[in-house]
């Protein structure tokens, strides 16, 4: 039976030890060192201002990840199963506004009232007031999006979207993750014309998108590496890019513009020591793919931070008890509240903006 066992394991080690070196994986791994995590103090200093956050429309889906509001203060909200579900201005009386038949995930109202909405495996779409559902785009220079993410329409009339990854979609967002292979894109779509240009490509996760009041720029939140990025649309720098804000405490979600120069900005989850280590060693990425799919043990923390025009914190508001609303993805203003959404609870919730 040892003579069995020493002829046996030899070269089954051997072919462990080479499927562990060269079995292909889908990903080709980037090495990127990010800095170090700042403490959380200062502008990031520990509170329970969330704490006060009313939760509302519970039990109507899973993960609400967008919120948006119209002009008669009703709220609308994605799910996971590919409604978009309506609430009276109280968090009262659910109903199904749209079924996209996709995954929701990004949302804002135009001008003229339509629901202009970013689905994950539909592109971007236009849902009327009464309901009714068209495509407007699914591809950019013969490469269809592979999750489109978020969306805001802009005071010049434009559709400003975010494509968080052309190559890997929803259901593969963590090959992404550990890729960091900048295959995000942040594009404008023009109704009038109908027609899509390319603002800004090779974006780590691009996903939330917000436009300055005077559509002099537009933000977009690059998750993977902690940060914020402008496009300049107007002025002497348009066409330009360049950092808003950097190295974040936690992954950057949605953002979201107030309309008198505050940005609010969703933080998912806080930073981990574990990814941050990975992150300058692709082949250690490559070997973790080989054994199993990570699936992330993700740290309930609840944070929005408030940005001025500059990318400065103005406002900082975070919870991090066991029971927090947390896992933030989206943080919308409207008539004196907050609204904030997330990919992994099953409600919404809402707050007084603070002073």
């Amino acid at each position: 039976m040892l003579k069995r066992m020493r002829i046996f394991f030899p070269p089954l080690f051997l072919l462990l030890f080479l499927y562990l070196l060269f079995w292909p994986v889908p990903i080709d791994p980037q090495a990127w060192t990010p800095p170090a995590a700042p403490p959380l103090e200062g502008d990031f200093a520990v509170n329970d201002k969330l704490a006060a956050a009313e939760r509302i429309g519970v039990g109507t889906g899973v993960a609400p990840e967008t919120v948006s509001v119209d002009a008669q203060g009703r709220i609308y909200t994605g799910y996971e199963d590919g409604r978009i579900v309506r609430f009276a201005a109280d968090g009262s009386n659910p109903d199904t506004f749209a079924q996209t038949g996709g995954r929701p995930v990004g949302h804002r109202f135009d001008a003229a009232g339509n629901l202009i909405v970013a689905d994950a495996y539909k592109g971007l779409l236009s849902i009327s007031p009464d309901g009714k559902i068209t495509t407007l785009v699914t591809e950019h220079g013969g490469v269809p999006f592979g999750l489109t993410d978020d969306v805001e329409p802009g005071a010049d009339g434009n559709y400003y979207f975010s494509d968080a990854s052309w190559k890997f979609g929803l259901r593969e967002f963590m090959l992404d993750l550990l890729e960091h292979g900048a295959n995000g894109r942040l594009l404008c779509y023009d109704p009038r014309t109908r027609t899509t240009r390319l603002l800004l490509s090779g974006l780590h996760f691009a996903n939330g998108v917000a436009v300055a009041p005077d559509a002099s720029f537009v933000l977009v939140a690059e998750t993977t590496e902690y940060r914020v990025r402008r496009v300049w649309l107007a002025g002497p720098k348009a066409g330009q890019s360049d950092v808003f804000i950097e190295n974040l405490p936690g992954f950057p979600d949605g953002i979201s513009s107030n309309g008198k120069g505050i940005f609010w900005l969703a933080i998912a989850v806080p930073r981990d020591a574990q990814l941050d280590g990975l992150l300058p060693r692709p082949f250690l990425r490559k070997l973790l793919l080989r054994l199993h799919l990570p699936d992330p043990a993700l740290r309930r923390y609840a944070m929005v931070l408030g940005l001025d025009a500059a990318g400065r914190v103005v406002h900082n508001l975070q919870d991090p008890s066991a029971n927090s609303y947390a896992f933030i993805t989206a943080v919308q203003e409207h008539g004196g509240m907050l609204y904030l959404g997330s990919v992994r609870e099953n409600s919404l919730a809402r707050l007084p903006v603070p002073r």
